[in-house]
């Protein structure tokens, strides 16, 4: 996980591909790490995240490259994966799938649904 601890605020809902997925029950909003040592891009880190917590499969879900250019988001935020890390703490939100969903420096994603369910129960 990039270096980052969850917050003592946010709840185990289930998992995307090996990534732990956590809610803030305040926010309403859903958050994973991605990991240090993984080489899957932060785009289909993303789609799987997202597709988890809409319950759909990432088939399913809207190209992603109607809403952002995946090849940009993953030199931007990949960095992550590079021997030498880039410095900053810079973030780009944009909607997709129905979610507005934000991307930070650190690896982490939020994922915010535009239609709230109710608060999950943790596994």
């Amino acid at each position: 996980m990039s270096g980052a601890t969850p917050r003592d605020n946010l709840m185990s809902v289930g998992e995307a591909s090996g990534r732990t997925v956590y809610y803030d029950e305040d926010r309403g909003t859903y958050h994973t790490w991605c990991d240090d040592n993984s080489h899957e891009p932060v785009s289909t880190a993303l789609l799987l995240t997202v597709s988890s917590v809409l319950e759909v499969d990432p088939n399913d879900l809207e190209m992603l490259s109607k809403y952002i250019e995946p090849d940009a988001l993953n030199a931007l935020f990949g960095h992550w994966q590079r021997a030498e890390p880039r410095g900053g703490d810079g973030s780009v939100s944009f909607t997709f799938s129905e979610c507005t969903v934000t991307v930070h420096a650190n690896g982490e994603l939020v994922i915010d649904p535009a239609y709230r369910h109710a608060a999950p129960t943790g596994n």
